[in-house]
């Protein structure tokens, strides 16, 4: 709690080097949505297309259903951002989970009209309106807090849809991080080259 305090007092001396942590975690955010935006793309890659509307059990989603949700999810969201409710009240959540995409082009079609709205929303977002109060069914969030539910929501269903690839692949399936077995000859490789500050999309 001091630690906190401290820093607060640190930023409110110094509003310069408090709009740079704002922006700073703006950028940050960004290249977040955007890493995790892309290893479910590599997913869709690997996975054959008729798998992609596959489903476990009657009970779990296929890949296609996880997308609609994701995409549904934004669409409410990140509309409007931070001038109304984030759950519209066009929204029907239930139908999100009706498995009944019939192409791969159909689902990256509403994948990418989620992403195109959450990064729209995120451009409008400064430090200016980022300690602003935002409602989620009608509970409050600062747009930080905001932002960070749906982070979290999103990370948690993109790796639902890794692990639903993987099965669907089989032995097809090529790692998207660093391989079994292959950690310490990763480490060594990564501490060979020198210190530097790299970005998740360069990864």
């Amino acid at each position: 709690m001091k630690l906190e305090n401290t820093s607060q007092k640190c930023l409110s001396r110094n509003p310069d080097l408090k709009v740079k942590a704002m922006n700073d975690y703006l950028s940050s955010v960004k290249l977040q949505f955007q890493h995790y935006k892309k290893i479910a793309e590599k997913t869709f890659d690997q996975v054959p297309e008729e798998k992609l509307f596959w489903q476990y059990n009657e009970e779990c989603n296929s890949i296609a259903t996880l997308v609609k949700h994701i995409s549904g999810n934004m669409l409410s969201r990140w509309t409007d951002f931070l001038n109304s409710d984030g759950e519209k009240s066009w929204r029907n959540r239930d139908t999100e989970f009706e498995n009944d995409l019939t192409s791969k082009e159909e689902m990256i079609e509403v994948w990418e009209k989620g992403w195109s709205c959450l990064f729209e929303a995120l451009d409008s977002v400064s430090q200016k309106n980022l300690a602003k109060k935002v409602h989620i069914r009608n509970e409050a969030h600062t747009v930080v807090e905001a932002i960070n539910r749906q982070f979290a929501h999103y990370s948690y269903h993109i790796g639902q849809i890794v692990l639903i690839g993987k099965m669907a692949a089989g032995e097809d399936w090529h790692a998207l991080t660093i391989p079994k077995g292959k950690s310490e000859q990763y480490n060594k490789k990564k501490f060979a080259e020198r210190k530097t500050r790299r970005r998740l999309s360069e990864e």
